[in-house]
Protein backbone atom coordinates (compact mmCIF):
# COMPACT_ATOMS: atom_id res chain seq x y z
CA UNK A 1 0.00 0.00 0.00
CA UNK A 2 1.96 2.57 -1.30
CA UNK A 3 2.02 6.72 -1.72
CA UNK A 4 0.06 8.21 1.44
CA UNK A 5 2.86 10.39 1.58
CA UNK A 6 2.90 11.52 -2.27
CA UNK A 7 -1.02 11.46 -2.00
CA UNK A 8 -0.71 14.18 0.98
CA UNK A 9 2.11 16.13 -0.66
CA UNK A 10 0.08 16.68 -4.12
CA UNK A 11 -2.41 18.40 -2.19
CA UNK A 12 -0.52 20.28 -0.13
CA UNK A 13 -1.10 18.20 2.86
CA UNK A 14 1.01 17.08 5.95
CA UNK A 15 2.00 13.32 5.44
CA UNK A 16 -0.28 12.28 8.61
CA UNK A 17 -3.56 13.12 6.40
CA UNK A 18 -2.03 11.09 3.32
CA UNK A 19 -2.15 8.38 5.92
CA UNK A 20 -5.57 8.73 7.30
CA UNK A 21 -6.50 8.72 3.63
CA UNK A 22 -4.60 5.51 3.38
CA UNK A 23 -6.89 3.97 6.10
CA UNK A 24 -10.04 4.73 4.66
CA UNK A 25 -8.81 3.39 1.35
CA UNK A 26 -7.81 -0.19 3.65
CA UNK A 27 -11.29 -0.15 4.56
CA UNK A 28 -12.73 0.06 1.32
CA UNK A 29 -10.73 -2.89 -0.15
CA UNK A 30 -11.35 -4.83 2.64
CA UNK A 31 -15.05 -4.12 2.34
CA UNK A 32 -14.75 -4.77 -1.37
CA UNK A 33 -13.11 -7.79 -1.40
CA UNK A 34 -15.45 -9.53 1.27
CA UNK A 35 -18.40 -8.50 -1.16
CA UNK A 36 -16.23 -10.61 -4.35
CA UNK A 37 -15.71 -13.82 -2.25
CA UNK A 38 -12.29 -13.40 -1.90
CA UNK A 39 -11.29 -15.53 0.66
CA UNK A 40 -7.63 -14.26 1.73
CA UNK A 41 -6.38 -10.96 1.97
CA UNK A 42 -3.03 -9.81 3.02
CA UNK A 43 -1.91 -5.91 3.48
CA UNK A 44 1.32 -4.97 4.43
CA UNK A 45 0.84 -2.71 7.00
CA UNK A 46 3.58 -1.23 8.44
CA UNK A 47 7.47 -3.27 7.32
CA UNK A 48 9.86 -3.67 9.72
CA UNK A 49 12.27 -0.98 8.13
CA UNK A 50 9.64 1.57 8.91
CA UNK A 51 10.57 1.74 12.29
CA UNK A 52 13.50 4.28 10.49
CA UNK A 53 10.85 6.95 10.05
CA UNK A 54 10.86 9.81 12.07
CA UNK A 55 9.66 9.02 15.68
CA UNK A 56 6.07 11.29 15.48
CA UNK A 57 5.39 9.05 11.70
CA UNK A 58 5.23 6.17 13.57
CA UNK A 59 3.43 6.90 16.52
CA UNK A 60 0.99 8.24 13.98
CA UNK A 61 0.90 4.89 12.02
CA UNK A 62 0.10 3.06 15.29
CA UNK A 63 -2.40 5.46 16.43
CA UNK A 64 -4.14 4.72 13.16
CA UNK A 65 -4.00 1.49 13.60
CA UNK A 66 -5.47 1.17 17.10
CA UNK A 67 -8.10 3.50 16.44
CA UNK A 68 -9.00 1.44 13.15
CA UNK A 69 -9.26 -1.86 14.88
CA UNK A 70 -10.99 -0.41 17.44
CA UNK A 71 -13.55 1.31 14.97
CA UNK A 72 -13.97 -1.58 13.02
CA UNK A 73 -14.08 -4.39 15.29
CA UNK A 74 -17.54 -5.20 15.60
CA UNK A 75 -18.03 -5.05 12.15
CA UNK A 76 -15.51 -7.40 11.06
CA UNK A 77 -17.10 -9.67 13.53
CA UNK A 78 -20.57 -9.25 12.12
CA UNK A 79 -19.31 -9.85 8.64
CA UNK A 80 -17.28 -12.48 9.54
CA UNK A 81 -13.79 -11.34 8.63
CA UNK A 82 -10.62 -13.03 11.06
CA UNK A 83 -8.00 -11.26 11.57
CA UNK A 84 -4.79 -12.32 11.38
CA UNK A 85 -1.13 -11.12 11.88
CA UNK A 86 2.19 -11.69 9.85
CA UNK A 87 5.00 -10.23 11.66
CA UNK A 88 6.55 -9.48 15.48
CA UNK A 89 3.06 -7.71 17.18
CA UNK A 90 4.93 -8.59 20.35
CA UNK A 91 7.37 -5.68 19.76
CA UNK A 92 4.56 -3.06 18.68
CA UNK A 93 3.77 -0.24 21.38
CA UNK A 94 1.36 -1.44 24.24
CA UNK A 95 -1.49 0.12 22.92
CA UNK A 96 -1.41 -0.98 19.31
CA UNK A 97 -0.36 -4.49 20.65
CA UNK A 98 -3.20 -5.03 23.23
CA UNK A 99 -5.48 -3.85 20.40
CA UNK A 100 -4.16 -6.30 17.88
CA UNK A 101 -4.29 -8.77 20.35
CA UNK A 102 -7.84 -8.17 21.33
CA UNK A 103 -8.99 -8.21 17.71
CA UNK A 104 -7.48 -11.13 16.64
CA UNK A 105 -9.65 -12.57 19.73
CA UNK A 106 -12.75 -11.24 18.29
CA UNK A 107 -12.39 -11.97 14.83
CA UNK A 108 -11.19 -15.45 15.32
CA UNK A 109 -14.85 -17.39 14.43
CA UNK A 110 -15.02 -15.54 11.21
CA UNK A 111 -15.25 -17.70 8.00
CA UNK A 112 -15.78 -14.85 5.48
CA UNK A 113 -12.81 -13.44 5.04
CA UNK A 114 -9.38 -13.82 6.66
CA UNK A 115 -7.18 -10.21 6.69
CA UNK A 116 -3.59 -10.99 6.95
CA UNK A 117 -2.41 -7.55 8.71
CA UNK A 118 1.62 -8.09 7.90
CA UNK A 119 2.86 -6.00 10.38
CA UNK A 120 6.19 -5.41 12.15
CA UNK A 121 6.69 -7.62 9.16
CA UNK A 122 9.79 -8.56 7.44
CA UNK A 123 10.09 -11.78 4.28
CA UNK A 124 13.67 -12.28 4.82
CA UNK A 125 13.63 -12.40 8.62
CA UNK A 126 10.50 -14.47 8.40
CA UNK A 127 12.47 -17.33 6.31
CA UNK A 128 15.10 -16.68 9.02
CA UNK A 129 12.53 -16.95 11.42
CA UNK A 130 11.35 -20.51 10.43
CA UNK A 131 14.86 -21.67 9.71
CA UNK A 132 15.50 -21.55 12.95
CA UNK A 133 12.68 -22.76 15.15
CA UNK A 134 13.12 -25.80 12.57
CA UNK A 135 16.54 -25.74 14.14
CA UNK A 136 15.73 -25.48 17.99
CA UNK A 137 13.23 -27.91 17.07
CA UNK A 138 16.11 -30.40 16.08
CA UNK A 139 14.65 -31.12 12.79
CA UNK A 140 16.99 -32.62 10.85
CA UNK A 141 18.31 -31.18 7.72
CA UNK A 142 17.11 -34.04 5.61
CA UNK A 143 13.84 -34.08 7.21
CA UNK A 144 13.02 -30.55 6.28
CA UNK A 145 10.43 -30.26 3.16
CA UNK A 146 8.60 -27.52 1.52
CA UNK A 147 5.48 -28.96 3.57
CA UNK A 148 7.72 -28.76 6.92
CA UNK A 149 9.27 -25.25 6.26
CA UNK A 150 5.84 -23.55 5.36
CA UNK A 151 4.55 -24.37 8.70
CA UNK A 152 7.27 -22.10 10.12
CA UNK A 153 5.73 -19.14 8.64
CA UNK A 154 3.15 -17.09 9.28
CA UNK A 155 0.91 -18.02 6.32
CA UNK A 156 0.97 -21.30 7.97
CA UNK A 157 -1.84 -23.01 6.10
CA UNK A 158 -2.90 -20.56 3.79
CA UNK A 159 -2.72 -20.44 0.18
CA UNK A 160 0.34 -18.88 -1.06
CA UNK A 161 -1.03 -15.44 -2.63
CA UNK A 162 -2.25 -15.61 -6.38
CA UNK A 163 -2.07 -12.04 -7.17
CA UNK A 164 0.26 -9.23 -5.43
CA UNK A 165 -0.87 -5.77 -6.10
CA UNK A 166 1.74 -3.02 -5.55
CA UNK A 167 0.27 0.75 -5.66
CA UNK A 168 1.94 4.29 -6.15
CA UNK A 169 4.19 3.53 -9.42
CA UNK A 170 6.66 1.21 -7.09
CA UNK A 171 8.33 -2.10 -9.32
CA UNK A 172 9.37 -4.33 -6.89
CA UNK A 173 8.44 -6.15 -3.70
CA UNK A 174 10.72 -4.64 -0.85
CA UNK A 175 11.00 -7.96 1.27
CA UNK A 176 6.81 -8.80 0.91
CA UNK A 177 6.35 -12.31 0.84
CA UNK A 178 9.45 -13.80 -0.74
CA UNK A 179 8.68 -17.03 0.08
CA UNK A 180 5.13 -17.21 -0.74
CA UNK A 181 4.60 -14.94 -4.10
CA UNK A 182 7.52 -17.79 -5.78
CA UNK A 183 4.29 -18.03 -8.53
CA UNK A 184 1.88 -15.28 -7.92
CA UNK A 185 0.89 -12.67 -10.21
CA UNK A 186 2.11 -9.39 -10.01
CA UNK A 187 0.29 -6.20 -10.44
CA UNK A 188 1.75 -2.88 -10.51
CA UNK A 189 -0.02 0.39 -10.86
CA UNK A 190 0.83 3.89 -10.69
CA UNK A 191 -2.37 4.46 -8.56
CA UNK A 192 -1.60 6.35 -4.82
CA UNK A 193 -2.84 3.65 -2.05
CA UNK A 194 -5.11 6.44 -0.69
CA UNK A 195 -7.06 6.15 -4.48
CA UNK A 196 -7.35 2.99 -4.66
CA UNK A 197 -10.66 1.80 -4.16
CA UNK A 198 -13.37 -0.76 -5.29
CA UNK A 199 -13.14 0.28 -9.10
CA UNK A 200 -8.96 -0.26 -8.90
CA UNK A 201 -9.22 -3.80 -7.36
CA UNK A 202 -11.80 -4.80 -10.35
CA UNK A 203 -9.40 -3.48 -12.60
CA UNK A 204 -6.24 -5.57 -10.88
CA UNK A 205 -8.45 -8.69 -10.43
CA UNK A 206 -9.67 -8.34 -14.50
CA UNK A 207 -6.08 -8.19 -15.37
CA UNK A 208 -5.26 -11.20 -13.19
CA UNK A 209 -8.07 -13.12 -15.07
CA UNK A 210 -6.30 -12.69 -18.41
CA UNK A 211 -2.95 -14.23 -17.23
CA UNK A 212 -1.86 -18.16 -17.96
CA UNK A 213 -1.12 -19.33 -14.61
CA UNK A 214 1.63 -21.99 -15.69
CA UNK A 215 3.62 -22.51 -12.47
CA UNK A 216 6.90 -23.25 -14.25
CA UNK A 217 5.15 -25.59 -17.09
CA UNK A 218 5.19 -24.52 -21.00
CA UNK A 219 1.73 -23.45 -22.51
CA UNK A 220 2.03 -27.32 -24.57
CA UNK A 221 2.00 -28.59 -20.51
CA UNK A 222 -1.21 -26.51 -19.24
CA UNK A 223 -3.07 -27.02 -22.30
CA UNK A 224 -2.37 -30.71 -21.47
CA UNK A 225 -3.09 -30.97 -18.66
Amino acid sequence: MDGNGRWAQQRNLPRSEGHRAGVRAAKAVVTACRERGIPYLTLYTFSRENWGRPKAEVGLLFDLLTFFLGSELDSMVQNGIRLNIFGEAGELPASARMAVEHSVRRTAGGRDLTLNLALNYSGREEILRAARRLANAGVKPEEITEERFRKELYSAGQPDPDLIIRTGGEWRLSNYLPFQSAYSELYFCDTLWPDFNAEELDRAITWYAGRERRFGLTSEQVAGK
